[in-house]
């Protein structure tokens, strides 16, 4: 018997469901109005979250996808529609989040008429995505869904872009289920090289100094434990890049922080110090490495990466693996020797103390009356027991977050690292808080970037996402200003701010919000906030000239680190 006929746009559904998914997040229009027609027949099938701009659609569905570890879905129109979703496309790339965007198009017979609202989105987005795909027919929907659902999820994850002409929408076609697990010319997860595994265990074992890198990608891999036992049984000393933290609980002992221009000092001082650096699913790249020339020249550098494209892209190797992190983290454990490499670990503690004694005193128990970022931070981490998921917006909150909030679990940050965007925190905490809606998520932002998205608390108010937002007002664009102050003679061009009155505007939304602009009245504020699951937003006035330490100047040595007394 023939299968029952459908419209384009139910076979996307049904689609979607066979996919597993479970969310959407999206903004309607002309030419997507038929998938949004179908969508209000699966009501019962997918929780759809009206967003308030398709850039914010795109950074929920990261949000979502960072946390949960399932691809975030957004569905949005052509034309503006389509391309207001560049910016998160390119953040999800660059991150390696996987993400399927799906956009609405003319039909296929008005394309290169300059139709209203036509735009060539699959030529805009070829080079920031996986896959960018253009289905003018309905007999291609189910395939063209199965085939950016394995291309967006293995190997190292992508975007990936559907652009769906209105006419295939609208079609009729027999749904008939897809599962793609080989797309031609792409090889996700290339097979294990017992000698390259062979050659880097000798490396490890006859090494006295040992640093490892640790990348996102061993959290893409859910590799946390096998890096755990790898560490453990090596004896080797650990720092995360920022995608990397929380692959690492906060007190694991190995673990010695934060790399690259707002990391911590031991390690950045350490890379130019060990005799061997193994990066494991990360990218050196410059806000890690600082000035190419001088990074760690007297070690030999392992890169251990699913992506062969980064392998030497930017620091000359001396011995690989290509391959998945929890794969190869397996096979190396396997044949490493257990070593003891206890002095190199405690050459660290002198460094730590600088640190401690230069900058973090000073950022957590500040002397002043001004309250610090860092503090805030802090005492949000210390409230939430170090169990909430952290979401950042970009700036001095982002990188005062991950210097000071601490993790116990994996997936605990999400934030945008190699795009650096402005106004990702609050649509991204909204999609984290969808992904795992049973964890506390609390997002640290400052004043330009969450006016940037600001439009998102009606999403909040509409949809009842108990996100917990902390805004650190400085009533200026504070990593600017900082660049300002130190390298441009304090010409303060376009930094300073006039702001809004923020818990009016969150009244205004009817979410539950609160001002603090004395330490008194802090902790009492961080209670009120976390005792309940509701939204709230907690504005806390900080100091306005403050600036974020350690820094590495933009591409200098990583070793020339600026602290506060510097």
């Amino acid at each position: 018997m023939a299968e029952k006929k459908m419209k384009g746009s139910y076979i996307l559904m049904e689609a979607l469901k066979q996919e597993g998914v479970d969310t959407i997040f999206g903004y309607p229009g002309g030419n997507i109005i038929p998938v949004f027609d179908a969508l209000y027949d699966y009501q019962d099938d997918f929780n759809y979250i009206l967003m308030r701009h398709e850039q914010a659609v795109t950074h929920a569905a990261e949000g979502y996808a960072r946390a949960s570890g399932k691809p975030g879905v957004c569905i949005v129109t052509s034309g503006p529609g389509a391309t207001n979703t560049i910016t998160g496309i390119g953040d999800a790339m660059m991150d390696s989040t996987p993400m399927i965007v799906i956009t609405g198009q003319a039909n296929a017979a008005s394309l290169g008429t300059d139709a209203f609202q036509e735009i060539d989105l699959v030529g805009i987005t070829q080079p920031i995505t996986k896959w960018s795909y253009q289905i003018r027919r309905a007999e291609d929907i189910a395939y063209a869904v199965a085939r950016a659902f394995h291309i967006a999820t293995t190997g190292r994850p992508g975007p990936v872009v559907l652009d769906f002409a209105k006419n295939a929408q609208n079609e009729l076609f027999e749904f008939q289920p897809q599962k793609i697990s080989i797309a031609r010319g792409y090889i996700p997860y290339p097979d294990l090289n017992e000698k390259q595994v062979d050659e880097v265990a000798n490396l490890i074992n006859e090494s006295k100094k040992p640093l490892v890198l640790v990348g996102q990608g061993v959290i893409l891999s859910n590799a946390e434990k096998e890096l755990l036992t790898f560490l453990e049984k090596a004896d080797i000393p650990a720092a995360s890049t920022l995608l990397g933290l929380s692959a690492m609980p906060s007190d694991f002992r190995l673990n010695k922080g934060f790399i690259g221009m707002h990391g911590n000092i031991a390690p950045n001082k350490k890379t130019n110090e060990c005799d061997l650096l193994i990066g494991i699913g990360m990218r050196f790249a410059d806000r890690v490495t600082g000035n190419v020339k001088t990074y760690a020249k007297q070690a030999k550098i392992v890169h251990i990466d699913i992506d062969i494209s980064e392998i030497g892209k930017n620091i000359k190797t001396d011995a690989k693996i290509l391959g998945d992190a929890k794969e190869v983290l397996i096979a190396l454990t396997k044949k490493i020797k257990e070593n003891n490499h206890s002095e190199w670990i405690d050459s660290f503690k002198a460094f730590e103390e600088e640190e401690y004694n230069k900058v973090i005193k000073k950022s957590l128990y500040p002397s002043g009356d001004a309250l610090t970022m860092g503090e805030v931070v802090r005492k949000v981490s210390d409230a939430t027991h170090k169990d909430a998921i952290l979401v950042t917006d970009v700036g001095q909150n982002q990188m005062e977050s991950a210097r000071y909030f601490q993790y116990t679990k994996s997936r605990s940050i999400v934030t945008s690292g190699g795009l650096g965007t402005m106004g990702f925190g609050l649509p991204a905490a909204i999609g984290t808080k969808i992904g795992v809606p049973n964890r506390t998520v609390c997002i640290f932002a400052g004043d330009g970037g969450f006016q940037m998205s600001i439009q998102e608390l009606g999403t909040i108010m509409q949809s009842n996402i108990g996100v917990k937002m902390i805004l650190l007002n400085n009533n200026y664009l504070g990593m600017v200003r900082q660049w300002q102050e130190l390298f441009y003679q304090k010409r303060y061009s376009s930094t300073p701010m006039i702001n809004p009155d923020f818990n009016a505007i969150a009244s205004a939304y009817k979410i539950a919000n609160r001002k603090v602009t004395k330490r008194d009245e802090l902790d009492e504020a961080i209670n009120d906030m976390l005792s309940n699951d509701e939204a709230f937003l907690l504005v806390v006035e900080v100091e306005e000239n403050g600036l974020v330490y350690p820094m590495t100047p933009a591409g200098e040595t990583i070793t020339n680190i600026l602290t506060p007394e510097d």
